[in-house]
């Protein structure tokens, strides 16, 4: 395992060398082309294969409407120019929410998605014509353990976990939702997906990943007496049951999830672990589950990985830790590796599903010839940032007007923007968002 590193290369020959140096099965192409052309997802086109991947602004308005603030940065998405554009983190219902700015969509919200879905359109229209539609999928979750509604942690847990639990000092005996209370979390996802569709989303995202609520019962091997617990069939069970309904019952929406792979917590507190070796990742759940949500109509998934309250940089590789944070024991291309991996085995076992593949900030500028690689290998379908997206919104533009990515540009993995979500405050790019900046 190779020390931490912050990224310094000048040239793509001094990052091949590393990637040689490394791991050699991080692929690289000089040529991006493919990046840039159109595609099928789920039966809809898409303009290129680049994606924005959802990011919680914690703009919201008190009543979880989107902003002013939320506008401009959809907006700004829209004007970059991606095929694919993933909104943000939803939340449900108000017990839901990571935060008190965070959004949330309900009957009083639903005029106020309208308006930031028309102006997402109308803004990519104005810059690219007609025919450029982007894709809109809106991301729906509870959050769970990591619920704070009001600020203050306000826990809502499936089962106990003794590496997540002191996060939050929770006790031996914190209770645990029961099924009576899933099954109402599961109506207003259904009720919400409803409401995105009446807004003009395409798609709503059950979210599946980070530890969340929908993340956390995936991993719920030690929740006993339950129907959402247990053996496999039981963790997966609100999951499938929740994109069937919504499916029956919002027939127009495409239905999506952001899956992570695996946890990354060690087994059995953590979705896609080795029950043999408890803190290696093994994806033979997550295999199983991307078939069971193909059979169920799930035909495109965004990957993820790692619950960043407890470890980041599994799931997003940085230079630098969120203050107060540790140094991980591994360099971060070891971390863009294992997303790459896990995207590869996925979508070359499941070709039927498009896979939009994460984890490509930390290369900055020369991620386009890593993810065109992936593309063009048939390893991945679209290539999604998140930070890499906030830091650099028409990132797609300048690689059809330029054919690169300026240095000046690009996310510098500094964990600023996860550092301002975590206190709670508006999130932009401190380093590359002058008018963001200038308004803290």
């Amino acid at each position: 395992m190779a020390a931490h590193e912050k990224f310094s290369f000048r040239s793509p020959d001094e990052l091949r060398a590393k990637i040689e140096a490394l791991d050699p099965a991080i692929p690289f192409s000089d040529d991006i082309s493919v990046l840039l052309e159109p595609a099928t997802v789920a039966g809809r086109r898409i303009t290129n294969r680049l994606a924005v991947l959802p990011m919680e602004g914690a703009d919201a308005a008190p009543d979880g409407g989107p902003s002013e603030w939320t506008s401009r940065r959809y907006e700004r998405y829209a004007t970059g120019g991606s095929g694919i554009i993933w909104f943000e983190a939803t939340a449900v219902r108000r017990d839901g929410r990571s935060n008190p700015r965070q959004l949330m969509l309900t009957d009083g919200t639903e005029d106020a998605f309208k308006k930031l879905v028309a102006g997402t359109r109308d803004a990519a229209a104005r810059a690219f014509g007609p025919d450029h539609q982007p894709l809109l999928v809106l991301q729906i979750t509870h959050s769970g353990r990591f619920a704070k509604p009001e600020g203050k942690p306000e826990p809502l847990i499936v089962h106990r976990s003794p590496f997540l639990d002191p996060l939050l000092g929770l006790p031996a005996d914190h209770p645990l939702l029961t099924d009576e209370s899933l099954s109402e979390i599961q109506d207003d996802f259904v009720n919400a997906a409803d409401l995105a569709a009446s807004a003009g989303f395409d798609g709503v995202d059950i979210k599946a990943c980070h530890g969340y609520l929908v993340s956390e019962l995936l991993a719920s091997f030690t929740r006993t007496g339950s129907r959402y617990g247990g053996p496999f069939e039981n963790r997966v069970r609100f999951l499938l049951e929740t994109v069937r309904r919504i499916r029956q019952e919002v027939p127009r929406l495409l239905v999506t999830s952001r899956l992570s792979a695996a946890d990354m917590v060690p087994f059995p507190y953590g979705f896609g672990m080795n029950p043999n070796k408890c803190k290696t990742p093994n994806l033979k759940e997550a295999r199983e589950l991307v078939c069971l949500l193909a059979k169920e109509g799930v035909r495109f998934l965004a990957l993820s990985m790692g619950v960043p309250a407890w470890k980041a940089h599994f799931g997003r590789p940085f230079n630098k830790p969120v203050p107060g944070g540790s140094v991980p024991d591994e360099h971060p291309l070891e971390s863009v590796a294992r997303h790459l991996r896990f995207a590869s085995d996925l979508q070359r076992s499941f070709p039927g599903t498009a896979v939009v593949g994460s984890g490509y900030s930390w290369l900055r500028q020369f991620f386009p010839n890593v993810g065109a690689a992936m593309v063009r290998s048939g390893r991945t379908a679209v290539i999604g940032l998140g930070r890499g997206a906030l830091a650099c919104p028409d990132f797609p533009k300048d690689l059809m007007v330029k054919g690169r990515l300026s240095p000046r540009k690009v996310c510098t993995a500094c964990s600023l923007c996860s550092h301002l979500l975590r206190q709670q405050k508006r999130v932009g790019c401190v380093v590359r968002d002058p008018e963001y900046r200038s308004a803290r």
